[in-house]
């Protein structure tokens, strides 16, 4: 059996502060095989720096998988495949620098973490249901696990349901509020969206003045998580797999925890 414990998107430095003050005591508590961050939004809320990389990966990380913010810190374009547990959405264009999967082996069991971007209301991207079906047909691995970052909620649905039975587990993420929709069909686990590590009293991790103003006036408007907050949410799942491939158990959790920063 392969234990994943996967943490949502992590917002800023009060995302940041709240995951790796509560990291060590999960560590014991779920004693995993396996821990995958979505790194997408550590930057101040949008991108990722190569510093804050390594910061993870000092913490006990072993694979960070992005979306469609993930090139918006410019710092770490230039030497982006020398990154290699921090993984691109594999349907952008081959041309586009960063790796597009990461793959080991736990308990003479082979594991492959690929990452996709869905096509609703996002920019245009490759089809994440054709790009997806190939890599793994072409790439053959015990467990399959897919980081889908899509808006949609009928597009992730829809591809769990395609998928079912072909991957170990498929896991929402982007919209940052966590779903009540957990499940496993086909021996394949699914959670439309594991949710996110930032400010609770903020607007999907960034501070609410901003957003509430382009609403009023769909004028344009800088957003970015807030500097202080009493407590932060931490959103993160549990998904066990068999070595076969199949998925065993899928749990979230969601934890309120006193922030430091408040």
């Amino acid at each position: 059996m392969i234990k994943i414990l996967f943490f949502g998107d992590i917002v800023g430095e009060i995302g940041r502060d709240a995951f790796y003050k509560k990291l060590p005591s999960l560590k014991k508590e779920h004693n995993p095989d396996l821990i995958i961050v979505n790194g997408e939004n550590l930057a101040n809320g949008k991108g990722i720096t190569p510093h804050l990389y390594y910061e993870l990966l000092d913490n006990g990380i072993d694979c960070v998988t992005s979306g469609n913010h993930v090139f918006d810190n410019k710092d770490i374009i230039e030497n982006m495949d020398e990154y290699t547990r921090l993984i691109r959405p594999l349907n952008y264009p081959a041309s586009v620098p960063g790796n597009t999967y990461y793959q080991t082996t736990i308990k003479d069991t082979s594991v492959l973490i690929i990452n996709l971007l869905g096509q609703v209301f996002l920019p245009p991207i490759d089809n994440p249901f054709h790009v997806a079906e190939n890599f793994i047909n072409d790439n053959p691995s015990d467990i399959v696990f897919i980081d889908f970052h899509a808006e949609a909620t009928s597009e992730k649905k829809a591809f769990f349901h395609y998928f079912q039975g072909k991957v170990s587990a498929i896991v929402g993420t982007h919209t940052h509020v966590q779903t009540n929709d957990a499940d496993i069909t086909n021996g394949t686990a699914y959670i439309t969206d594991v949710g996110m590590i930032g400010a609770k009293n903020s607007i999907i991790g960034m501070k609410p003045e901003p957003v509430i103003k382009r609403f009023l006036t769909s004028m344009p408007e800088r957003f970015a998580p807030p500097k202080k907050d009493e407590f932060c949410i931490l959103n993160y799942t549990e998904i066990t797999v068999e070595k076969d491939g199949k998925a065993k158990s899928i749990t979230p959790f969601s934890l309120l925890i006193k922030n430091e920063l408040g």
